[in-house]
């Protein structure tokens, strides 16, 4: 097969051989969008030198750097987390980005707080997960006096101060849950939910949209008072065993937040497998083997890859154009795990 010819690639790329011979060699300064050009054309026509013309397109690309605060580095859930974040910087095209990433051991907001303002004057644009509390919203406010903009991820947080909301409606999912359990769960009986906390924004729509839901299309099932477990395990796993003792009419719980494997255990070890409709959030290694033996019934996900790569673009976008003036929300389906989609 003949080599491609510059030729060639000047025309594929829409720009003159000049400005080809330019981004190979380094002879001149190239915009960065041009050099992009020349290397999608390079990629498409699957040129020899694309390699070359790649890392001359690095050296011309625009250098951003962004912070992530995240909670419980060890779960599951926020390793993938971690590394979707990393793919997606990786893979833009139009900026070289670096990250810094933090993690929330704790729900108290000081702890936030101290992370948010640790990255002030560090980063171009900043994202985090966490709950909404005034001395959260204080420090995205000194981070937004500052210039940096600040995106809340999964659960709302400072709203009317930080830039954009970047997660599923929550409010929707609730509902959706309800709807889900009312045709899950056909017996007459009560059904209990686990919330992390009532600063958690997310956690409270949910609830909301759950109990509205219920409300709505299941008048034969009796809501109990939400518990908060604070995402634990083993306090999830304590409560859940009590609720099962203490309510023999119980035929279904909801974790709107984090704690899932403690729900898991009992409903595993206490019942039969569907007797308790159990609806949980994001897919692990955990739920997955729950919903593989009908421990588990549904479990509602985020789609992280997608959320990711608009969380970059979003974060990119608003490094060159500047604040909003008034700011926003972005919403992604969620997706929907049964025993039958794996």
């Amino acid at each position: 097969m003949p080599k491609i010819t510059i030729a060639q690639l000047a025309r594929e790329a829409g720009v003159s051989t000049a400005t080809v011979d330019r981004v190979i060699n380094g002879r001149h300064q190239v915009r960065a969008d041009t050099a992009q050009k020349v290397e999608q054309a390079a990629r498409r026509l699957g040129y020899h030198g694309l390699n070359s013309i790649s890392s001359r397109v690095d050296a011309v690309r625009p250098e951003l750097h962004f912070g992530f605060i995240l909670q419980k580095g060890r779960h599951a859930f926020y390793q993938h987390f971690v590394q979707e974040i990393g793919e997606a910087m990786a893979s833009c095209t139009t900026h070289r980005i670096s990250t810094s990433i933090k993690f929330a051991e704790t729900t108290q907001p000081g702890e936030l707080a101290d992370l948010i303002r640790s990255l002030a004057g560090k980063v171009d644009a900043l994202a985090a997960t966490g709950l909404d509390h005034h001395e959260v919203t204080l420090a995205v406010q000194e981070l937004k006096n500052a210039g940096t903009p600040t995106f809340s991820l999964l659960s709302d947080f400072a709203q009317g101060v930080r830039e954009s909301y970047i997660g599923l409606n929550n409010l929707k999912v609730g509902r959706a849950v309800g709807w889900l359990m009312a045709k899950l769960a056909s017996r007459k009986g009560k059904v209990g939910v686990f919330i992390g906390g009532t600063r958690f924004h997310g956690h409270e729509l949910r609830e909301t949209g759950f109990r509205s839901s219920l409300r709505e299309y299941a008048p034969h099932l009796e809501m109990l008072n939400p518990l908060v477990n604070m995402e634990n395990r083993q306090f999830t796993y304590e409560a859940t065993v009590q609720m099962l003792d203490d309510h023999p009419d119980l035929v279904g719980i909801y974790c709107a937040g984090g704690g899932m494997e403690g729900a898991i255990s009992a409903v595993r070890e206490l019942s039969r497998p569907g007797e308790v409709v159990l609806i949980v959030n994001e897919l692990t290694d955990e739920s997955r083997m729950a919903l593989q033996d009908r421990t588990v019934s549904i479990v509602i996900g985020t789609p992280l890859r997608n959320m990711c790569e608009d969380l970059r673009d979003v974060m990119v976008a608003v490094t060159e154009r500047g604040l909003s003036a008034t700011p926003g929300q972005h919403f992604l389906p969620s997706e929907v795990w049964t025993p039958e989609s794996l």
